[in-house]
């Protein structure tokens, strides 16, 4: 029998490592919290070295939980962060500024200025993606343009440019390979989803060489083998990779198109596979792609929103209203509802289907009787109403129902919150027995590459539903949703036409 699969989901504001047994159990698991660095207002910054530190802490842990040696694994599977830059000096490895964390905000004037010069509808087209300064290719650029010799060295190949699970790769392997995967290409404006690789009419807007591309390559196959770590043996067979997002699409066995999921993370991220079809957005939603497998490649509509855990760790550490993230659902049940007050939890500007980077948080309808429990209500609420307005362009993109949601990630343990989902989706929503379903996507593909699990089959077998929250029935169901949405249209209009008042003054 194959020995386990290590998952290295290498996360935002934290490293999980999972031993998953070939029966697709997890025998081990550990993360690593890591620090966040913010040199400006906007920016968002992680340094590589505390980045592979908690890579090795989280590993070493999760096998001693495991109780399985690392000689034992029969492969690793990587799944990531996806936008965040990496730009690295191909001899020594050593990062030439600090990684560029998607969150980060300060291509926002060149995203404009692109827009401005009309090439908009070209990235759009090829690329599936709108200009904001959520993608990697913008940061790419900034990183060119502000490192001194940073623009000669890589046109001179000594530079290397990756997303995180590019430079994880590169690491574990002690710089035998510099690859990604489709799923994490598809996110860097540079990568035609066409063609199926980086494309020239999209890298010559932004002024970036070819020389510092990673290979392409699909999801599920051996990439290279560790080798130099203090942590793993060498010889461990790298196998499966898959930007975050999409290896919870592929842990939450979403393999039939019009399978939908929902990760509720630092950000909150739906997908619906759309199978081999390329289907372009006309309501603000990304085109990317899913994964491919034996050489058949499979596509996905999704809609990010950039805030929502997070919102519920500003309530903890920004306003002090719950000592732990899991006391937002007691605060927030002790008032049946969150009345007027509405949040749009707009931190860090807003993703889609608005791309409106300037936005900022708002809080409305307070009154004399608004206490804290309201606003953790209303937190909850602004997170799962972000949803709805992603699902409603997603149901007009595709032209087809959502008919259910699958969930996962860290708040989909939040009672309170799914069941808010499912009433305000009028959909069942399914959380899994397992919610490590990016892990497990990364646990998956990594045991077809290497031959662990024989198809996906096998896969869906194993995946197994915990509980499903069904949505209010009858007409007081469709009454709540309609004055929530009206509260909330209104909230967003409020929020965006503030951005665009900022915007005028400076």
């Amino acid at each position: 029998m194959p020995g386990p699969i290590l998952a290295i989901d290498q996360g935002t504001t934290g490293s999980t490592a999972v031993v998953v047994s070939p029966e697709a159990e997890i025998l081990g698991r550990a993360t690593h919290e890591f620090p966040q660095h913010f040199p400006q207002a906007g920016w968002v910054e992680h340094d590589l070295h505390e980045i592979f530190g908690s890579v090795a802490a989280a590993t070493e842990e999760a096998l001693k939980a495991a109780g399985v040696t690392a000689g034992e694994l029969a492969a690793l599977g990587i799944t990531n962060q996806r936008e965040t830059t990496v730009l690295w000096d191909r001899a020594t490895g050593h990062a030439v500024h600090r990684a560029i964390v998607w969150q980060d905000r300060r291509t926002a004037d060149l995203c404009a200025a692109m827009k401005a010069d009309g090439l908009e509808p070209l990235y759009k087209e090829r690329a599936g993606l709108v200009l904001d300064p959520y993608f990697s290719g913008t940061k790419l650029r900034w990183l060119l343009d502000h490192v001194d010799g940073a623009r000669r060295r890589a046109e001179a190949g000594e530079l290397a440019f990756g997303t995180i699970d590019s430079w994880l790769v590169w690491r574990l392997s002690g710089g035998a390979a510099h690859v990604t995967d489709v799923s994490n290409a598809s996110r860097t404006l540079l990568y035609d989803l066409r063609e199926e690789a980086f494309s020239d009419a999209l890298l010559e807007p932004l002024g970036i060489p070819r020389t510092i591309l990673p290979e392409v390559r699909g999801n599920a196959e051996v990439y290279a083998e560790t080798r130099g770590l203090g942590f793993l043996p060498d010889g461990i067979p790298i196998a499966g990779m898959a930007g975050d997002q999409q290896a919870a699409l592929f842990g939450q066995t979403c393999f039939v198109p019009g399978d939908a999921k929902c990760t509720y993370g630092t950000g909150a991220f739906l997908l619906m596979n759309t199978g081999e079809e390329v289907v372009p957005s006309q309501h603000g939603l990304l085109t990317t792609v899913a994964w491919r497998l034996g050489g058949k490649t499979t596509y996905a509509l999704e809609g990010s929103s950039f805030i929502a855990g997070a919102a519920v760790q500003w309530l903890r550490d920004g306003l002090g209203l719950i000592r732990t993230a899991a006391d937002v659902e007691r605060l927030a049940s002790e008032v049946e509802d969150a009345g007027e007050v509405v949040f749009v939890p707009a931190l860090t500007g807003l993703g889609a289907p608005h791309w409106d980077p300037h936005a900022r948080g708002l809080i409305a309808g307070l009154g004399r009787d608004t206490t804290a429990s309201h606003l953790a209500r209303a937190t909850l609420e602004g997170i799962a109403l972000q949803i709805v307005d992603l699902a409603e362009a997603m149901v007009a993109d595709a032209g087809r129902d959502v008919p259910r949601l699958r969930v996962d990630g860290g708040a989909s343990r939040n009672g309170l919150l799914m069941q808010f989902q499912a009433d305000m989706l009028d959909v069942p929503v399914d959380r899994p027995e397992n919610v490590e379903t990016t892990a497990m996507g990364a646990a998956y593909l990594a045991g077809l590459g290497a031959g662990v699990f024989p198809n996906t089959s096998a896969i869906e077998e194993a995946h197994r539903i915990q509980v499903t929250y069904e949505p209010m029935p009858g007409g007081a169901g469709e009454e709540a949703r309609r004055r929530k949405r009206q509260l909330w249209r209104d909230a967003i209009r409020r929020t965006r036409s503030a951005a665009t008042a900022e915007e005028s003054r400076s």
